[in-house]
Protein backbone atom coordinates (compact mmCIF):
# COMPACT_ATOMS: atom_id res chain seq x y z
CA UNK A 1 0.00 0.00 0.00
CA UNK A 2 1.52 3.26 -0.84
CA UNK A 3 1.57 5.86 1.64
CA UNK A 4 -1.02 7.83 0.01
CA UNK A 5 -3.40 4.67 -0.64
CA UNK A 6 -5.67 4.97 1.36
CA UNK A 7 -8.74 6.35 -0.99
CA UNK A 8 -7.53 3.40 -3.93
CA UNK A 9 -9.08 0.04 -4.31
CA UNK A 10 -5.68 -1.20 -6.76
CA UNK A 11 -2.24 -1.26 -6.63
CA UNK A 12 -0.87 1.09 -9.35
CA UNK A 13 0.03 -0.22 -12.57
CA UNK A 14 3.96 -1.36 -12.53
CA UNK A 15 4.37 0.28 -15.78
CA UNK A 16 2.65 3.45 -13.80
CA UNK A 17 5.25 3.28 -10.97
CA UNK A 18 8.09 2.73 -13.73
CA UNK A 19 6.91 5.89 -15.53
CA UNK A 20 6.38 7.98 -12.62
CA UNK A 21 8.98 7.60 -10.31
CA UNK A 22 11.61 10.17 -9.47
CA UNK A 23 14.07 8.41 -7.66
CA UNK A 24 16.26 7.43 -9.96
CA UNK A 25 17.66 10.88 -10.46
CA UNK A 26 15.50 13.05 -7.02
CA UNK A 27 17.42 10.83 -5.03
CA UNK A 28 20.41 13.58 -5.65
CA UNK A 29 18.08 15.58 -3.27
CA UNK A 30 18.63 13.04 -0.55
CA UNK A 31 20.69 15.55 2.13
CA UNK A 32 18.21 18.37 1.25
CA UNK A 33 14.93 16.52 1.76
CA UNK A 34 16.30 15.06 5.36
CA UNK A 35 17.69 18.83 6.60
CA UNK A 36 14.11 19.88 5.55
CA UNK A 37 12.54 17.23 7.65
CA UNK A 38 14.54 17.97 10.30
CA UNK A 39 13.58 22.05 10.40
CA UNK A 40 9.95 20.47 9.61
CA UNK A 41 10.14 18.60 13.26
CA UNK A 42 11.47 21.37 15.10
CA UNK A 43 8.71 23.32 14.07
CA UNK A 44 6.48 21.10 14.74
CA UNK A 45 7.27 20.75 18.22
CA UNK A 46 8.26 24.40 19.18
CA UNK A 47 4.37 25.28 18.03
CA UNK A 48 3.10 22.37 19.90
CA UNK A 49 1.78 20.13 17.54
CA UNK A 50 3.88 17.37 18.29
CA UNK A 51 5.33 16.43 21.71
CA UNK A 52 8.86 16.59 22.28
CA UNK A 53 9.78 12.96 23.29
CA UNK A 54 8.19 12.68 19.46
CA UNK A 55 10.78 15.02 17.54
CA UNK A 56 13.36 13.51 19.49
CA UNK A 57 12.50 9.88 17.87
CA UNK A 58 11.86 11.58 14.51
CA UNK A 59 15.18 13.72 14.81
CA UNK A 60 17.04 10.22 15.67
CA UNK A 61 15.43 8.10 13.22
CA UNK A 62 15.94 11.12 9.93
CA UNK A 63 19.67 10.88 11.03
CA UNK A 64 19.60 7.09 10.71
CA UNK A 65 17.80 7.32 7.70
CA UNK A 66 20.43 9.87 6.20
CA UNK A 67 23.51 7.38 7.28
CA UNK A 68 21.58 4.22 5.75
CA UNK A 69 20.92 6.62 2.46
CA UNK A 70 24.61 7.58 2.25
CA UNK A 71 26.06 4.34 2.78
CA UNK A 72 23.30 1.82 0.59
CA UNK A 73 21.17 3.97 -2.57
CA UNK A 74 20.03 0.60 -3.28
CA UNK A 75 17.50 0.91 0.14
CA UNK A 76 15.43 3.67 -2.83
CA UNK A 77 12.64 1.79 -4.46
CA UNK A 78 10.83 3.12 -7.61
CA UNK A 79 7.26 1.78 -5.53
CA UNK A 80 7.94 4.56 -3.38
CA UNK A 81 8.22 6.95 -5.89
CA UNK A 82 10.67 10.31 -4.75
CA UNK A 83 13.14 10.95 -2.95
CA UNK A 84 10.29 12.14 -0.22
CA UNK A 85 8.01 8.99 0.28
CA UNK A 86 11.25 6.94 -0.25
CA UNK A 87 12.75 8.93 3.42
CA UNK A 88 9.15 9.03 5.01
CA UNK A 89 8.93 5.16 4.31
CA UNK A 90 12.47 4.55 5.60
CA UNK A 91 11.77 6.52 8.53
CA UNK A 92 8.61 4.73 9.58
CA UNK A 93 10.30 1.34 9.31
CA UNK A 94 13.01 2.62 11.66
CA UNK A 95 10.49 4.45 14.29
CA UNK A 96 7.43 2.86 13.72
CA UNK A 97 4.15 5.09 13.24
CA UNK A 98 5.41 8.19 14.93
CA UNK A 99 7.15 8.61 12.03
CA UNK A 100 3.92 9.43 9.81
CA UNK A 101 3.50 12.60 12.12
CA UNK A 102 6.73 14.15 10.32
CA UNK A 103 4.43 14.96 7.40
CA UNK A 104 1.61 17.17 9.84
CA UNK A 105 1.61 20.27 7.95
CA UNK A 106 3.34 19.88 4.71
CA UNK A 107 2.80 18.65 1.40
CA UNK A 108 5.61 17.20 -1.27
CA UNK A 109 4.70 20.05 -3.02
CA UNK A 110 6.03 22.67 -0.92
CA UNK A 111 8.94 20.18 0.56
CA UNK A 112 10.20 19.77 -3.27
CA UNK A 113 10.14 23.32 -3.82
CA UNK A 114 12.27 23.46 -0.82
CA UNK A 115 14.83 20.34 -1.86
CA UNK A 116 15.54 22.36 -5.16
CA UNK A 117 15.87 25.63 -3.02
CA UNK A 118 18.05 24.29 -0.80
CA UNK A 119 20.58 22.44 -3.53
CA UNK A 120 20.56 25.32 -5.88
CA UNK A 121 21.64 27.70 -3.12
CA UNK A 122 24.82 25.38 -2.17
CA UNK A 123 25.58 24.98 -6.41
CA UNK A 124 25.19 29.07 -6.73
CA UNK A 125 28.06 29.34 -4.55
CA UNK A 126 30.24 26.64 -5.80
CA UNK A 127 29.82 28.15 -9.16
CA UNK A 128 30.62 31.11 -7.93
CA UNK A 129 33.43 29.61 -5.99
CA UNK A 130 34.46 27.99 -9.68
CA UNK A 131 34.38 31.50 -11.16
CA UNK A 132 36.28 33.11 -9.15
CA UNK A 133 39.30 30.77 -9.53
CA UNK A 134 38.91 30.32 -13.46
CA UNK A 135 39.23 34.55 -13.16
CA UNK A 136 42.31 34.42 -10.91
CA UNK A 137 44.05 32.13 -13.76
CA UNK A 138 42.92 34.77 -16.24
CA UNK A 139 44.39 37.00 -13.79
CA UNK A 140 47.56 35.99 -13.13
CA UNK A 141 48.22 34.81 -17.32
CA UNK A 142 47.23 38.45 -18.33
CA UNK A 143 50.00 39.76 -15.63
CA UNK A 144 52.78 37.77 -17.57
CA UNK A 145 51.96 39.04 -20.60
CA UNK A 146 51.50 42.99 -20.40
CA UNK A 147 54.10 42.85 -23.08
CA UNK A 148 53.01 40.07 -25.55
CA UNK A 149 51.19 41.57 -28.45
CA UNK A 150 49.01 39.12 -31.17
CA UNK A 151 46.56 40.28 -33.51
CA UNK A 152 42.78 41.53 -32.57
CA UNK A 153 40.00 40.26 -34.83
CA UNK A 154 37.16 41.81 -36.31
CA UNK A 155 34.83 39.20 -38.94
CA UNK A 156 37.59 36.40 -37.99
CA UNK A 157 40.27 39.33 -40.27
CA UNK A 158 43.29 41.11 -38.40
CA UNK A 159 41.76 44.42 -37.10
CA UNK A 160 43.99 45.83 -34.90
CA UNK A 161 46.87 44.79 -32.51
CA UNK A 162 45.95 44.18 -28.91
CA UNK A 163 48.09 43.01 -25.65
CA UNK A 164 47.37 39.16 -25.03
CA UNK A 165 46.62 40.20 -21.20
CA UNK A 166 44.08 42.43 -22.46
CA UNK A 167 42.41 39.91 -24.46
CA UNK A 168 42.47 37.77 -21.50
CA UNK A 169 41.03 40.29 -19.28
CA UNK A 170 38.17 40.65 -21.24
CA UNK A 171 36.89 36.93 -20.31
CA UNK A 172 37.73 38.15 -16.60
CA UNK A 173 35.10 40.93 -17.09
CA UNK A 174 32.67 38.83 -18.97
CA UNK A 175 32.94 36.09 -16.31
CA UNK A 176 32.45 38.83 -13.78
CA UNK A 177 28.95 39.17 -14.85
CA UNK A 178 28.30 35.76 -14.73
CA UNK A 179 29.67 35.86 -11.03
CA UNK A 180 27.53 39.17 -10.34
CA UNK A 181 24.28 37.45 -11.92
CA UNK A 182 24.11 34.64 -10.00
CA UNK A 183 25.39 36.40 -7.18
CA UNK A 184 21.81 38.11 -7.66
CA UNK A 185 19.86 35.22 -7.98
CA UNK A 186 21.21 33.82 -4.67
CA UNK A 187 18.63 36.23 -3.06
CA UNK A 188 15.27 34.58 -4.64
CA UNK A 189 16.30 31.21 -4.69
CA UNK A 190 16.86 31.32 -0.72
CA UNK A 191 13.76 31.85 0.15
CA UNK A 192 11.45 29.20 2.30
CA UNK A 193 8.12 27.89 0.70
CA UNK A 194 8.02 25.18 3.31
CA UNK A 195 4.22 25.90 4.73
CA UNK A 196 2.71 26.30 1.57
CA UNK A 197 1.12 23.03 1.65
CA UNK A 198 0.08 21.63 -1.52
CA UNK A 199 -1.60 24.50 -2.87
CA UNK A 200 -3.03 26.73 -0.43
CA UNK A 201 -1.44 26.11 3.01
CA UNK A 202 -2.64 24.52 6.17
CA UNK A 203 -4.61 24.58 8.72
CA UNK A 204 -2.05 23.48 11.70
CA UNK A 205 -0.61 26.25 13.54
CA UNK A 206 2.75 26.54 12.39
CA UNK A 207 5.62 28.63 11.85
CA UNK A 208 7.25 29.65 8.57
CA UNK A 209 10.04 31.79 9.80
CA UNK A 210 10.97 29.10 12.24
CA UNK A 211 12.01 27.22 9.18
CA UNK A 212 12.80 30.01 7.67
CA UNK A 213 15.37 30.39 10.47
CA UNK A 214 16.19 26.80 10.63
CA UNK A 215 17.77 26.90 7.11
CA UNK A 216 18.96 30.22 6.76
CA UNK A 217 16.67 31.31 4.16
CA UNK A 218 16.65 34.90 4.05
CA UNK A 219 12.50 35.31 3.84
CA UNK A 220 9.51 33.10 3.37
CA UNK A 221 7.45 33.02 -0.10
CA UNK A 222 4.90 35.62 0.23
CA UNK A 223 2.06 33.21 -1.67
CA UNK A 224 1.16 29.28 -1.10
CA UNK A 225 0.01 29.18 -4.76
CA UNK A 226 2.95 30.91 -6.18
CA UNK A 227 5.11 29.12 -3.50
CA UNK A 228 4.27 25.59 -5.39
CA UNK A 229 4.20 26.51 -8.63
CA UNK A 230 7.15 28.88 -8.84
CA UNK A 231 10.20 27.40 -10.78
CA UNK A 232 11.68 30.74 -12.10
CA UNK A 233 14.62 30.28 -9.72
CA UNK A 234 15.96 27.47 -11.71
CA UNK A 235 14.77 28.85 -14.98
CA UNK A 236 17.31 31.70 -13.86
CA UNK A 237 19.61 29.46 -12.66
CA UNK A 238 19.51 27.14 -15.94
CA UNK A 239 19.80 31.17 -17.99
CA UNK A 240 22.74 31.86 -15.84
CA UNK A 241 24.30 28.94 -16.74
CA UNK A 242 23.61 29.31 -20.69
CA UNK A 243 25.48 32.42 -20.50
CA UNK A 244 28.53 31.09 -18.72
CA UNK A 245 28.22 27.84 -21.00
CA UNK A 246 27.88 30.31 -24.07
CA UNK A 247 31.49 32.53 -22.28
CA UNK A 248 33.01 29.34 -21.70
CA UNK A 249 32.37 28.35 -25.38
CA UNK A 250 33.48 31.23 -27.21
CA UNK A 251 36.71 31.38 -25.56
CA UNK A 252 36.76 26.99 -26.22
CA UNK A 253 36.51 28.25 -29.82
CA UNK A 254 39.70 30.92 -29.12
CA UNK A 255 41.84 28.71 -27.74
CA UNK A 256 41.14 25.73 -30.53
CA UNK A 257 41.89 28.09 -32.95
CA UNK A 258 45.37 29.23 -31.15
CA UNK A 259 46.42 26.25 -30.47
CA UNK A 260 45.99 24.72 -34.06
CA UNK A 261 48.97 24.84 -36.90
CA UNK A 262 47.90 27.55 -38.85
CA UNK A 263 47.72 29.44 -35.64
CA UNK A 264 50.50 28.52 -32.89
CA UNK A 265 49.85 31.16 -30.61
CA UNK A 266 49.80 28.31 -28.14
CA UNK A 267 50.02 25.04 -26.36
CA UNK A 268 47.94 23.36 -24.26
CA UNK A 269 49.44 20.88 -21.08
CA UNK A 270 49.59 17.61 -22.51
CA UNK A 271 47.12 17.39 -19.22
CA UNK A 272 44.33 18.74 -20.97
CA UNK A 273 44.63 17.01 -24.19
CA UNK A 274 44.58 13.87 -26.00
CA UNK A 275 45.69 12.11 -29.16
CA UNK A 276 44.65 9.88 -32.01
CA UNK A 277 43.80 6.12 -32.13
CA UNK A 278 45.38 6.15 -35.93
CA UNK A 279 47.19 9.10 -35.90
CA UNK A 280 50.24 9.38 -33.22
CA UNK A 281 51.63 13.03 -34.57
CA UNK A 282 48.01 14.37 -33.02
CA UNK A 283 47.17 16.47 -29.86
CA UNK A 284 43.97 17.35 -29.99
CA UNK A 285 42.30 19.77 -27.11
CA UNK A 286 39.76 18.01 -26.37
CA UNK A 287 38.76 19.51 -23.47
CA UNK A 288 37.55 22.98 -24.54
CA UNK A 289 35.95 21.20 -27.90
CA UNK A 290 33.99 19.35 -25.56
CA UNK A 291 32.95 22.34 -23.68
CA UNK A 292 31.81 24.08 -26.78
CA UNK A 293 30.14 20.76 -27.66
CA UNK A 294 28.07 20.86 -23.72
CA UNK A 295 26.94 23.97 -24.62
CA UNK A 296 24.08 22.91 -26.52
CA UNK A 297 23.02 20.53 -23.90
CA UNK A 298 22.27 23.55 -21.47
CA UNK A 299 20.77 25.67 -23.63
CA UNK A 300 18.61 22.49 -24.18
CA UNK A 301 17.83 22.46 -20.42
CA UNK A 302 16.95 25.84 -20.65
CA UNK A 303 14.78 25.53 -23.23
CA UNK A 304 13.09 22.34 -21.89
CA UNK A 305 12.09 23.72 -18.98
CA UNK A 306 10.52 27.20 -20.43
CA UNK A 307 8.09 24.63 -22.40
CA UNK A 308 7.68 22.40 -19.36
CA UNK A 309 6.19 25.45 -17.58
CA UNK A 310 4.50 27.64 -20.66
CA UNK A 311 0.99 26.22 -20.72
CA UNK A 312 0.69 24.92 -16.53
CA UNK A 313 -2.56 26.11 -14.75
CA UNK A 314 -1.85 27.02 -10.84
CA UNK A 315 -0.45 24.93 -8.68
CA UNK A 316 1.55 21.83 -9.30
CA UNK A 317 1.10 19.39 -11.99
CA UNK A 318 3.12 16.13 -12.59
CA UNK A 319 4.41 17.67 -15.43
CA UNK A 320 6.91 19.52 -13.07
CA UNK A 321 8.85 16.31 -12.55
CA UNK A 322 10.74 17.32 -15.25
CA UNK A 323 12.30 20.51 -13.61
CA UNK A 324 14.77 18.10 -11.78
CA UNK A 325 16.88 16.34 -14.33
CA UNK A 326 17.84 19.34 -16.31
CA UNK A 327 19.02 21.32 -13.65
CA UNK A 328 20.75 18.66 -11.82
CA UNK A 329 22.79 17.61 -15.45
CA UNK A 330 23.21 21.86 -15.93
CA UNK A 331 24.97 22.01 -12.95
CA UNK A 332 27.35 18.99 -13.02
CA UNK A 333 28.22 19.98 -16.38
CA UNK A 334 28.98 23.81 -15.47
CA UNK A 335 31.11 22.63 -12.60
CA UNK A 336 33.02 19.93 -14.58
CA UNK A 337 33.81 22.50 -17.36
CA UNK A 338 34.74 24.96 -14.59
CA UNK A 339 36.72 23.17 -12.78
CA UNK A 340 39.09 21.72 -15.83
CA UNK A 341 39.14 25.18 -17.25
CA UNK A 342 41.26 26.85 -14.60
CA UNK A 343 44.28 24.53 -14.23
CA UNK A 344 44.02 24.28 -18.21
CA UNK A 345 44.20 28.47 -18.42
CA UNK A 346 47.32 28.34 -15.72
CA UNK A 347 49.30 25.68 -17.57
CA UNK A 348 49.14 26.74 -21.28
CA UNK A 349 52.46 28.49 -23.05
CA UNK A 350 52.05 31.24 -24.61
CA UNK A 351 54.02 31.47 -28.28
CA UNK A 352 55.03 35.59 -27.67
CA UNK A 353 57.25 35.43 -30.20
CA UNK A 354 55.03 34.07 -33.04
CA UNK A 355 51.95 36.46 -31.96
CA UNK A 356 54.36 39.03 -32.61
CA UNK A 357 55.52 37.84 -35.85
CA UNK A 358 51.78 37.57 -37.01
CA UNK A 359 51.47 41.04 -35.83
CA UNK A 360 54.54 42.69 -37.40
CA UNK A 361 53.50 40.46 -40.92
CA UNK A 362 49.84 42.30 -41.68
CA UNK A 363 47.89 45.51 -42.05
CA UNK A 364 46.26 45.81 -38.65
CA UNK A 365 48.42 49.23 -37.84
CA UNK A 366 46.63 51.07 -40.51
CA UNK A 367 44.18 52.99 -38.43
CA UNK A 368 47.10 54.19 -36.78
CA UNK A 369 48.27 55.83 -40.45
CA UNK A 370 44.90 57.14 -40.95
CA UNK A 371 44.79 58.52 -37.12
CA UNK A 372 48.01 60.19 -37.74
CA UNK A 373 47.22 61.83 -40.74
CA UNK A 374 44.69 63.01 -39.38
CA UNK A 375 46.75 64.66 -36.95
CA UNK A 376 48.27 66.24 -39.98
CA UNK A 377 44.79 68.25 -40.26
CA UNK A 378 43.47 65.67 -43.19
CA UNK A 379 39.99 64.91 -42.42
CA UNK A 380 39.31 61.37 -41.53
CA UNK A 381 37.59 60.14 -44.61
CA UNK A 382 40.24 61.54 -46.40
CA UNK A 383 42.77 60.31 -44.68
CA UNK A 384 40.88 56.49 -45.18
CA UNK A 385 41.26 56.67 -48.68
CA UNK A 386 44.66 57.40 -48.67
CA UNK A 387 45.61 54.72 -46.41
CA UNK A 388 43.10 52.39 -48.22
CA UNK A 389 45.34 53.20 -51.33
CA UNK A 390 48.63 52.24 -49.57
CA UNK A 391 47.47 49.11 -48.50
CA UNK A 392 46.11 48.13 -51.41
CA UNK A 393 49.76 49.23 -53.22
CA UNK A 394 51.51 47.13 -50.32
CA UNK A 395 49.38 44.06 -51.07
CA UNK A 396 50.14 44.39 -54.74
CA UNK A 397 54.32 44.96 -54.16
CA UNK A 398 53.69 41.91 -51.80
CA UNK A 399 54.82 44.35 -48.91
CA UNK A 400 53.52 45.61 -45.67
CA UNK A 401 53.38 49.51 -44.45
CA UNK A 402 56.42 49.46 -42.07
CA UNK A 403 58.31 47.51 -45.50
CA UNK A 404 57.83 51.52 -47.22
CA UNK A 405 60.02 53.93 -47.52
CA UNK A 406 59.21 57.68 -46.41
CA UNK A 407 59.50 58.68 -50.13
CA UNK A 408 57.31 55.48 -50.80
CA UNK A 409 54.78 56.38 -48.07
CA UNK A 410 55.08 60.67 -49.52
CA UNK A 411 53.56 59.18 -53.05
CA UNK A 412 50.10 58.55 -50.58
CA UNK A 413 50.75 62.01 -48.49
CA UNK A 414 53.89 64.42 -48.59
CA UNK A 415 52.37 65.33 -44.90
CA UNK A 416 53.60 61.95 -44.41
CA UNK A 417 57.12 62.31 -42.19
CA UNK A 418 60.18 60.12 -40.55
CA UNK A 419 58.06 60.09 -37.55
CA UNK A 420 55.29 57.32 -38.92
CA UNK A 421 57.83 54.44 -38.44
CA UNK A 422 57.85 55.12 -34.80
CA UNK A 423 53.68 55.81 -35.00
CA UNK A 424 53.33 52.54 -36.73
CA UNK A 425 55.16 49.90 -34.80
CA UNK A 426 52.98 47.19 -33.01
CA UNK A 427 53.94 48.36 -29.61
CA UNK A 428 53.44 51.91 -30.33
CA UNK A 429 49.93 51.46 -31.98
CA UNK A 430 48.97 49.29 -29.03
CA UNK A 431 49.84 51.92 -26.23
CA UNK A 432 48.37 55.05 -28.82
CA UNK A 433 45.10 53.55 -27.01
CA UNK A 434 45.56 54.90 -23.67
CA UNK A 435 41.65 55.78 -22.69
CA UNK A 436 40.11 53.79 -20.23
CA UNK A 437 39.28 50.48 -21.43
CA UNK A 438 41.81 50.19 -24.10
CA UNK A 439 44.67 48.01 -25.15
CA UNK A 440 47.49 50.54 -23.80
CA UNK A 441 49.68 49.04 -20.94
CA UNK A 442 48.69 51.62 -18.70
CA UNK A 443 45.04 51.14 -19.47
CA UNK A 444 45.54 47.03 -19.08
CA UNK A 445 47.50 48.39 -15.18
CA UNK A 446 43.99 50.36 -14.13
CA UNK A 447 42.06 46.64 -15.57
CA UNK A 448 43.96 44.69 -13.26
CA UNK A 449 43.27 46.92 -10.51
CA UNK A 450 39.51 46.97 -11.43
CA UNK A 451 39.31 42.94 -11.74
CA UNK A 452 41.14 42.81 -8.51
CA UNK A 453 38.58 44.59 -6.92
CA UNK A 454 35.49 42.71 -8.18
CA UNK A 455 37.68 39.51 -6.88
CA UNK A 456 37.84 41.26 -3.94
CA UNK A 457 34.28 41.48 -3.51
CA UNK A 458 33.55 38.16 -4.29
CA UNK A 459 35.60 37.00 -1.63
CA UNK A 460 33.92 38.87 1.02
CA UNK A 461 30.34 37.02 -0.55
CA UNK A 462 31.77 34.05 -0.31
CA UNK A 463 32.92 34.34 3.66
CA UNK A 464 29.78 35.46 4.38
CA UNK A 465 27.57 32.45 2.06
CA UNK A 466 29.94 30.18 3.88
CA UNK A 467 28.60 31.61 7.30
CA UNK A 468 25.15 31.47 6.21
CA UNK A 469 25.06 27.68 4.88
CA UNK A 470 27.60 26.51 7.62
Amino acid sequence: MKLWGGRFTKPTNELVDEYTASISFDQKLATYDILGSLAHVNMLASAGIIEADERDTIVDGLKKVDALIKSNKDVLTKENEDIHMNVEKLLIDEIGPVGGKLHTGRSRNDQIALDMRLYLRDQVVTLVELLTTLQTALLNQAKAHTDTILPGYTHLQRAQPVLFAHHLLSYVFMFQRDVERLMDSFKRINKSPLGAGALAGTSFPIDRHFVKDELNFYRITENSLDSVSDRDFVVEFLSDASLIMMHLSRFSEELVQWSSQEFNFIELDDAFCTGSSMMPQKKNPDVPELVRGKTGRVYGHLMGILTTLKGLPLAYNKDMQEDKEGMFDTAETLIGALSLFSPMVETMTVNKEVMYEAVAKDYSNATDLADYLVTKGLPFREAHAVVGEAVLSCIDNHKYLLDLTLAEFKQFSEVIEADIFEVLDPLAVVNARKAHGGTAKQSVEWQFGEAENYLSDTTIWLEKMAELLS
